[in-house]
């Protein structure tokens, strides 16, 4: 038994009518929101060839992240002695 073969129209099913969408259609609605939601993250060509997998990528991405709270906000580390010879 052979399938129907199914013709391409422009038009819309029968169970749906124009007056369904009163703001009409508008292609790429939802585009801007899908955009901002969105994690995905397009590599530069050159980029991606240093890294071959994206395992490759978070493990420097980690080390970078770590090496910058080493060295972005040194400690404090003065005591409470010191503390008190520089009040007095």
């Amino acid at each position: 038994m052979k399938k129907a073969r199914r013709t391409q129209t422009d038009e819309l099913r029968a169970e749906y009518k124009r007056s369904d969408f009163p703001q009409g259609f508008v292609r790429g609605k939802y585009a801007a929101r899908l955009r901002e939601s969105s994690n995905v993250v397009v590599l530069d060509p050159e980029v991606a060839r240093a890294f071959p997998n994206q395992e490759a990528v978070n493990r420097a991405l980690r080390s970078l992240i770590e090496i910058a709270k080493k060295t972005a906000c040194p400690a404090n580390h003065s005591t409470t002695r010191a503390k008190r010879r520089r009040a007095g």
